[in-house]
């Protein structure tokens, strides 16, 4: 196996992670990143095999649990409840309950409300050059993941700042500050969602947070930690993953082109699948080896950690022709964007309904949008993307 040296906060790599990946994943399925002290899977193959072996999972060990800095303890005590660091049986019983409430048809129910918000920011959106990330891109999912879960609106700007502070723990080079923000923000998250869910309990509505509440399994209901931590998770990753898909998709159409096949709805789910394997908000997502196993050549052992670079794997040529290349006319092939397996992104589907409801209109609204400025990407890997986009019509 290779050993690949790249710093995930070097100003390059930053901006355009795509050689080091090419470049690592011409050397194997699996190398070994320095920078992680661990084993990376690096193609389509290796990432989907690993995300879906149950032989690995995202809860460490026990034996291999470190002690939590009393610090950090409010941070840690919503992820010890987080279905997304979660195996089974606890994962499995309360994907079960979120699903019951999470359902295909309550997404989609929200199509009408979703456009509606979509014209409403169309409508805001200054005459001269402005920030799209600011102006359309944040401000759509986390409303449309507040009405879901019948979360005031007004406090969407909280909700966006306890967000940006908490997911600040899974980046690259985190500092003691982010550390500080993050638990400042956990505490202050939950306090509010406590007396949101105590007023919910007195009085539900037609809303998925009271939907959870009432949800149950074989005589089994959410706890109300699992309720705090699952509703964060949700409003997390409800809009954190949107925002940078919404952002890279549209810099991606504005640089190579395709925003006209935008129109054709027969086309629509082919662009906004190449967007997402193109440039997909979340580049990094880790696993442990659950048991000894030898895998793709390499002898895992028990408590290994294994990095999954989604990114690498949507870059594969063994499955995608000229896979560097933008092209909105791609087949629609599954990428690895959204992850697979037992932990394959539950709001997957609201993020796909949300894109393809946003950059038709936008475009339909602009056909003549340009970039202002050239786009950045912000230092904040696993995560990928830009620190603004500044657009013109």
């Amino acid at each position: 196996m290779q050993r690949v040296t790249q710093s995930p906060t070097d100003p390059d790599f930053v901006q355009n992670p795509y050689p080091f990946y090419a470049r690592a994943r011409a050397t194997g399925d699996l190398v070994f990143w320095e920078d992680y002290a661990m084993v990376a899977a690096t193609s389509h193959a290796a990432v989907n095999a690993i995300l879906r072996d149950r032989r690995f999972g995202r809860e460490v060990p026990p034996e291999l649990a470190q002690p939590v800095p009393e610090r950090l303890a409010p941070f840690y005590a919503i992820e010890a409840h987080s279905m997304l660091e979660l195996e089974p049986p606890r994962h499995t019983r309360l994907r079960k309950l979120v699903t019951r409430a999470f359902t295909t048809a309550r997404i989609e129910a929200l199509r009408s409300d979703i456009d509606e918000l979509v014209q409403d920011l169309l409508r805001a959106l200054p005459a001269g050059p402005f920030d799209f990330l600011d102006a359309f891109a944040r401000p759509l999912p986390v409303t449309v993941i507040a009405r879901l879960l019948g979360v005031p609106e007004d406090r969407t700007d909280d909700l966006l700042r306890w967000s940006n502070a908490m997911v600040g723990m899974y980046q690259a080079g985190r500092s003691r500050a982010m550390e500080d923000a993050a638990v400042a923000a956990t505490l202050a998250f939950r306090a509010y969602l406590d007396a949101v869910i105590t007023a919910r309990r007195e009085q539900p509505g037609n809303d998925l947070l009271s939907q959870l509440i009432a949800a149950e399994e074989d005589g089994s209901h959410l706890s109300a930690d699992e309720l705090i931590s699952t509703v964060i998770l949700l409003l997390n990753a409800g809009h954190e993953a949107t925002v940078h898909s919404l952002g890279n998709g549209v810099k991606a159409l504005l640089e190579h082109g395709g925003q006209d096949l935008l129109a054709d709805p027969d086309s629509r789910a082919s662009v906004i699948e190449e967007t997402l394997r193109f440039d997909p908000p979340l580049h990094l997502f880790t696993r442990y080896a659950y048991e000894d196993m030898s895998l793709f050549g390499h002898d895992f052992r028990r408590g290994d950690q294994v990095a999954c670079l989604l990114a690498s794997a949507n870059r594969d040529a063994r499955i995608w022709s000229d896979p560097e290349r933008f092209d909105p006319h791609r087949s629609v092939v599954t990428n690895a964007s959204f992850g697979a397996g037992l932990h394959f992104c539950i709001g997957a589907p609201l993020a796909r309904l949300e894109m393809s409801r946003a950059l038709p209109a936008l475009f339909a609204a602009h056909p003549g949008l340009t970039l202002a400025q050239p786009p950045r990407y912000a230092d904040i890997y696993h995560f990928h993307g830009l620190e603004s986009l500044h657009l013109q019509f």
